[in-house]
């Protein structure tokens, strides 16, 4: 019995279909459907019944799936167990913000796969909130204040942000100077959240509002140097545009405390090698950036 007739059939289960499977693994759906019918024909029951809205689980493919999730992780861990030591192989996805992960993260997961030949990395890049068990994901990296959930969370280092306008927005509006001076502001914004700042050792919760929202830091960050508002965001994306002149840091004496860049991964009682090591490379690589130059 081939041991990736075993995943597919296990990730087809998972994401309820030949498609998703197929996306969450890179392969083509006709390979997908491929090695499904090679392995029902080796078992010689159907697993799947199959329609034009999905794949649904038969009575046997139920009771199977849990076997073979089982074996594919006894698989995955001997032959872990037996690599040299710090080589990595299969396949890692990954789930990384948008905002900054192709510039600040991307580079550190291609020296990752540069050091590991064998290990196969899948990146999606996306500042919506990716369900990691649902689809299908080893980790994801998230940059913010943590919210509460039963994923595993490792700390990889803070992130350290500030709020910033642009010297037009101030010359028309003026700056604020205390977090109740705030709500007379255009507000810059991804949703409806709550900003948090610091009076001395006081944390300062706030609502700001605006009529400029998006889901990506750097088009905030476009929209406070074209002068909509202020723009409260991480200092990666913004040192550059400070140090041109194009956006001036606001509220300096309330400053925000430092939120936190995070590996997270679903429950388990153990993280897969290549997760601990993503995870070491992460603390390194965020030690270089969390005061940039």
């Amino acid at each position: 019995m081939d041991i990736e007739d075993l995943r597919t059939f296990v990730e087809v289960a998972s994401a309820g279909g030949v498609s998703p499977a197929a996306v969450r693994m890179g392969i083509s759906k006709s390979m997908v459907s491929r090695r499904l019918l090679r392995l029902e024909a080796e078992l010689g029951v159907q697993l799947l019944a199959r329609s034009t809205r999905g794949a649904a689980l038969t009575e046997a493919g139920s009771t199977f799936r849990d076997h073979a999730a089982k074996v594919c992780i006894d698989i995955d861990t001997a032959m872990e167990a037996i690599l040299p030591a710090g080589e990595l192989r299969g396949r890692l996805r990954i789930a990384v913000p948008l905002s900054f992960g192709p510039t600040h993260f991307a580079p550190m997961l291609a020296e990752m796969a540069k050091r590991h030949p064998q290990l196969h990395i899948q990146t999606c890049y996306s500042d919506r909130f990716v369900d990691l068990i649902a689809e299908g994901f080893d980790c994801a990296i998230r940059v913010g204040y943590l919210e509460d959930s039963n994923l595993i969370a490792r700390s990889v280092g803070p992130i350290y942000g500030k709020l910033v306008a642009s010297p037009d927005y101030i010359n028309t509006h003026g700056s604020p100077e205390t977090p109740d001076e705030l709500g007379a502001h255009e507000a810059l914004m991804q949703g409806t959240e709550a900003w948090q700042l610091r009076d001395g050792d006081r944390i300062i919760t706030v609502r700001p509002q605006g009529r400029f929202k998006a889901d990506n830091g750097t088009a905030l960050v476009a929209a406070a140097v074209a002068g909509l508002g202020i723009a409260y965001v991480p200092d990666w994306l913004t040192h550059e545009y400070i140090a041109a002149g194009a956006l001036v840091p606001v509220m300096t004496r309330y400053p925000p405390p430092p939120a936190g860049a995070y590996v997270i991964r679903p429950p388990g009682q153990h993280p897969a090698r290549k997760i601990r090591v993503l995870t070491e490379l992460l603390v390194e690589h965020c030690e270089r950036l969390s005061h940039p130059a």
